[in-house]
């Protein structure tokens, strides 16, 4: 596995980058195939930030995790992506779609391009002034909602540990979200480009 470590406000320690390669080498065992993995290891305000992912086939893997310890959070991370590598283990192995999965991606054009932001809003009541508490993006990321079935779309959202993944309908070519819902069950959002026409009388 083609492995590629990033250090952000600390120093790149040999014993760090050896750990960082143990340590995601074991999803090997999981995986037919693993293309690469990109760490990258920071220190935000005191707490040493892990964020892993890994490229297998078609999916994604993410694990980010963060404590006192980047060691600590280096297993932090790898562990959320080992309980979801044992979770869709045979899945991944033995993906009935994965030839079709790849040439779904292939069809560049029925990509959407989204832009993910977090936006901070402050407490207008803790601000200094009223200008300070308007709406201000943090952090943006941009990426292509590929396309996958929902089943797909739902296995690729656990991969990653997020709470939702916006992905192309690969049956209705439309932009689709799916997120976990608090109840633990999943949640389907379904757009359509399809414009409501007036009623003519």
């Amino acid at each position: 596995m083609q492995l590629n470590i990033t250090f952000r406000h600390l120093d790149p320690i040999d014993s760090l980058k050896n750990y960082t390669r143990e340590k995601v080498d074991r999803a090997h065992k999981y995986l037919d195939k693993a293309g690469e993995a990109h760490v990258v290891l920071s220190m935000e305000r005191h707490l040493h930030h892990a964020d892993i992912t890994i490229t297998s086939g078609a999916f994604v893997l993410r694990g980010r995790e963060k404590s006192e310890d980047m060691y600590a959070s280096i297993d932090l991370a790898m562990d959320k992506i080992e309980r979801q590598l044992r979770r869709y283990k045979e899945r991944l192995k033995h993906h009935h779609g994965r030839d079709r999965v790849h040439h779904r991606q292939d069809l560049v054009a029925n990509h959407f391009k989204i832009r993910h932001d977090v936006v901070e809003l402050l407490d207008p009541e803790k601000a200094p002034n009223p200008a300070d508490a308007t709406p201000r993006v943090i952090r943006s990321n941009e990426f292509l909602a590929k396309p996958m079935l929902v089943d797909e779309a739902i296995m690729q959202m656990d991969l990653m540990n997020n709470d939702f993944l916006v992905f192309t309908n690969a049956q209705s070519n439309e932009m689709n979200v799916v997120y976990r819902r608090k109840d633990g069950h999943y949640g389907l959002i379904e757009a359509s480009a399809t414009r409501a026409q007036a009623n003519v009388a």
